[in-house]
């Protein structure tokens, strides 16, 4: 093996030293995730990709509360391998489950990041769970979210590779999981955690909207893609905000990175 690897204890799987900055920017979301009471007790997970192919990645060992997680302690899967739950330090099952067919069948999303987040939750369950465009930040999401509606209980192997298949789409980011929560991905930590605050966000506006009872003013179809396009191309923005959330953490709880 090259002196430039080291090698996992459990799997054999060799990792780069640059990965030890992707570990802890993988850390930095989850800490945050959990000062966002984007957090669901000891569940849901993150992952990262970290080989060319995307099938091996980082993600949150088993039943571990976001705001202790630290770098060292992500643990190294690969999506191929059908021993990963015979590993001493096996992670989750339905984290394995999604995650794992996610990184086999969309080697575009480097980075999923699966939460119940109260808002994305609360409009998985509404009869529509589209998200009109009736602010800025709901545009951002225009003709860019898959939608789940057959859910099918806890996802274990077989419903998570079904509800992965949403997502084979490069043009799809978000998945809205109807009766279950969230699945953000990205092609950085930094994007994916970008896109899953500001979903949140645009989901907390739209369900207080609907709070109102008044009727809802939806932004014009092209408008709504001409402001998506002008997000999405705003330069360097998700990677300024994720920059800020590290200088914070650093200040604050720099055990993240370790």
């Amino acid at each position: 093996m090259s002196p430039d690897l080291l090698q996992s204890p459990h799997t054999g799987l060799s990792v780069s030293p640059q990965h030890q900055e992707i570990r802890a920017e993988l850390a930095a979301a989850f800490r945050w995730a959990a000062r966002l009471n984007f957090h669901e007790g000891v569940a849901n997970h993150f992952s990262v990709a970290v080989n060319e192919d995307g099938t091996q990645f980082l993600m949150n060992p088993n039943q571990s509360h976001f705001s202790r997680i630290r770098a060292s302690a992500l643990i190294l899967v690969d999506a191929n391998d059908s021993e990963t739950m015979n590993r001493p330090d096996a992670p989750d099952p339905t984290a394995w489950g999604l995650h794992g067919a996610l990184h086999r069948h969309c080697p575009h999303a480097r980075v999923a990041l699966h939460v119940h987040s109260i808002h994305a939750t609360v409009l998985s369950t509404l009869q529509d769970p589209r998200l009109p465009p009736i602010d800025q930040n709901c545009a951002m999401f225009f003709n860019r979210c898959a939608i789940d509606t057959e859910y099918g209980g806890l996802a274990f192997e077989e419903e998570a590779e079904r509800c992965c298949q949403q997502l084979s789409d490069p043009a799809k980011q978000v998945l809205i999981m109807c009766h279950h929560g969230v699945m953000v991905i990205g092609h950085s930590v930094a994007d994916a955690f970008n896109r899953l605050f500001y979903f949140e966000r645009a989901a907390e506006t739209y369900i207080k909207a609907l709070w109102t009872g008044q009727p809802l003013k939806v932004l014009p179809d092209e408008i709504a893609e001409k402001t998506a396009r002008e997000l999405e191309a705003y330069p360097g923005q998700a990677e300024r905000h994720f920059a800020e959330l590290r200088a914070i953490l650093d200040a604050e709880e720099p055990d993240y990175a370790t």
